[in-house]
């Protein structure tokens, strides 16, 4: 079972992201607090679940939850300031769409930059460890699915209904027979060759 907090007393959000590696569309991030007894048995790495029971999930954790918000950061400022910056910039966006001012922050993995001097806490894993992770994390990932279906429609040669955006081998050929679109990272490498979009 995960456990429900790990600052004792405090007021805790647990962050997560979603679409770190992959070579097109936003990244994602949830927060979410519970309540400090919170328990859920269901509740797990939105890696370990199916796309179903994430969707159900994440309709548990909007109702249980004492807060929660998601945060995006487009490919544009991925681009500016690199993903690992674009990661934590949205978790900070998913923080500041909270309703609930956390008292402490909890982050799965193991880089995090301080957001309004609150005591803050990275663990790796954490989306295995802590219910506020592993929901955030179920937040990021469907909102972010949600979003690449909607992309798909634009541009459905990319398989992004199935890759989500992430480097597969029929995303990269498309990239390679229709060249990039407007949501594509321009700074990643999108063949798997070495060399950057710019040379499309």
């Amino acid at each position: 079972m995960l456990a429900s907090h790990f600052y004792e007393d405090l007021i805790e959000a647990g962050c997560d992201e979603a679409g770190r590696g992959c070579l097109a569309g936003s990244v994602y991030a949830g927060a979410v607090i519970f309540p400090p007894d919170y328990t859920n048995d269901e509740l797990n790495d939105s890696k370990q679940l199916s796309e179903k029971r994430r969707n159900a999930l994440r309709e548990v954790i909007k109702r249980d939850a004492l807060a929660w918000g998601v945060g995006i950061v487009t490919p544009e400022e991925i681009d500016r300031i690199n993903i690992l910056n674009a990661s934590i910039l949205a978790m900070h966006r998913a923080l500041d769409a909270l309703s609930l001012r956390p008292q402490a922050v909890i982050v799965d993995g193991n880089r995090f930059k301080p957001y309004c001097g609150l005591p803050y806490t990275t663990i790796v894993k954490g989306d295995a460890k802590y219910l506020s992770i592993a929901a955030a994390s179920i937040l990021a990932k469907t909102c972010r699915d949600d979003y690449m279906a909607e992309l798909a429609r634009e541009y459905p040669q990319y398989d992004w209904q199935g890759n989500k955006g992430y480097p597969t081998a029929r995303h990269r050929d498309a990239i390679r027979r229709y060249g990039i679109t407007p949501y594509h990272r321009r700074s990643y490498n999108l063949l798997g060759d070495g060399q950057l979009s710019f040379d499309f």
